[in-house]
């Protein structure tokens, strides 16, 4: 699949055997030294857009990873680190959202929101109250965000259902269930 000048997943994209991650293979730049307050490696650039590992999740965390795109560049990163930070509310998203740091409104007009899993009801909420009109998906099959809200909002969403994500999160909420009833507020 390509992302007009943004992104391209590959039909047939698999996880990484070696880790177990799902990465979105992305055609952008990344500002050297990845984004400020970065604490791991998110793998060779460019290709490094999106992963998280649900065998052993980095500091018992939730494998949900997500990057805010603006023209063609990464601009922020993020992983749920919820349980690493001790944060009710450290989803993904939140976390690319706080990595891209302070910016002009136009700015978030213009950006793309990539995430491993459809957005919850308050990561919802940041994409509206900052005008990020469009959103991409890895699945939605594991838990089904707030889509049709944010269409409602003038959004647009689209969900790859890209099944090594699917997957991935399968096996994450399977060896992990109470976890993952925490992060979705069950």
């Amino acid at each position: 699949m390509y992302y007009p000048g943004l992104v391209r997943i590959p039909e047939g994209a698999a996880p990484d055997t070696k880790s177990k991650s799902w990465q979105i293979k992305a055609e952008v730049t990344i500002p050297e030294g990845g984004a400020e307050g970065e604490e791991e490696d998110h793998g060779p650039l460019p290709e490094g857009s999106s992963r998280a590992s649900a065998d052993r999740p980095v500091g018992g965390g939730i494998p949900i990873g997500s990057v805010l795109v603006h023209r063609g560049e990464i601009i922020g990163r993020g992983h749920n680190r919820r349980v690493q930070r001790g944060s009710p509310i450290l989803h993904a998203e939140m976390d690319a959202l706080e990595n891209a740091g302070r910016r002009a409104a136009k700015v978030y007009r213009e950006s793309v929101l990539y995430t491993t899993l459809s957005p919850c009801a308050m990561c919802s909420g940041a994409i509206v109250l900052y005008g990020i009109p469009r959103v991409v998906a890895g699945e939605n099959l594991s838990f089904t965000g707030e889509e049709d809200w944010l269409r409602s909002r003038g959004v647009s969403v689209e969900v790859v259902q890209d099944a090594a994500c699917a997957a991935l999160m399968n096996e994450f909420v399977r060896a992990h269930p109470e976890l993952w009833a925490e992060d979705i507020g069950e």
